[in-house]
């Protein structure tokens, strides 16, 4: 009987030990040190791609964010606030409907079939609103300059990025309403548009965020 309990006892202090050092090892040390390599080493990345204007943070270069009006009485979708270099739409996003008592926001795509009637209604009046809202005294778009992702929605529907092409259709319309001429906005665009990864992965790209926040800059110190 004192044999069996000895050697519980020693069972019991064994596993104890081990809980401890596995709790400190993977609990604290390991997540330590992961943290302290991914900071020294990647720290804009491990903090989320935090994109920062005049000492505060204003969002994140991984996630895109609307331009728009306050909504007006009896509206259920806002107006895009014009001045604005608009993202791509995000028609994949939709309210939260299991869990009623948080007001949540869900990322996805729309789900909807390449010859869904929804989805190509939804691609022809956001062609029609393209063309509508960029085109201004002296300058039309026209249809067949409209690219594919001002039209439709992302994966995720938080994509960041526009290309070059759906940019400098809205140079003429950004510049309009702040007072700016369009050459300096187009120096915006092109000085915000990223290259192919290492020269050749993915498209030329201009993340919208950035462009925004230096237009912004522009405007004040115009």
């Amino acid at each position: 009987m004192n044999h069996s309990v000895t050697n519980t006892v020693r069972l019991f202090g064994a596993g104890l030990r081990a809980l401890l050092m596995l709790t400190l090892v993977t609990g604290v040390i390991y997540p330590l040190l992961v943290t302290g390599v991914a900071q020294g080493l990647f720290h804009d990345k491990a903090n989320g791609s935090e994109i920062t204007a005049h000492g505060k943070v204003v969002g994140s270069s991984l996630i895109g964010q609307p331009y728009d009006l306050p909504l007006k009485k009896g509206q259920e979708t806002p107006d895009p606030d014009l001045k604005w270099f608009q993202g791509r739409p995000a028609n994949g996003l939709g309210s939260n409907s299991v869990n009623t008592q948080y007001k949540l926001l869900l990322s996805g795509a729309t789900n909807l079939s390449a010859d869904s009637k929804d989805l190509l209604q939804q691609v022809r009046d956001a062609k029609a609103a393209v063309v509508r809202n960029n085109s201004v005294p002296g300058y039309t778009v026209k249809p067949s300059q409209v690219p594919a992702e001002a039209v439709t929605s992302s994966g995720s529907g938080l994509d960041p990025d526009i290309s070059p092409r759906y940019a400098e259709i809205q140079v003429h319309r950004v510049a309009a309403r702040n007072g700016l001429s369009v050459g300096q906005v187009e120096r915006l665009v092109k000085d915000k548009t990223e290259g192919r990864m290492v020269g050749f992965i993915g498209e030329p790209r201009v993340n919208v965020l950035e462009l925004n926040v230096a237009l912004k800059d522009l405007v004040a110190r115009r």
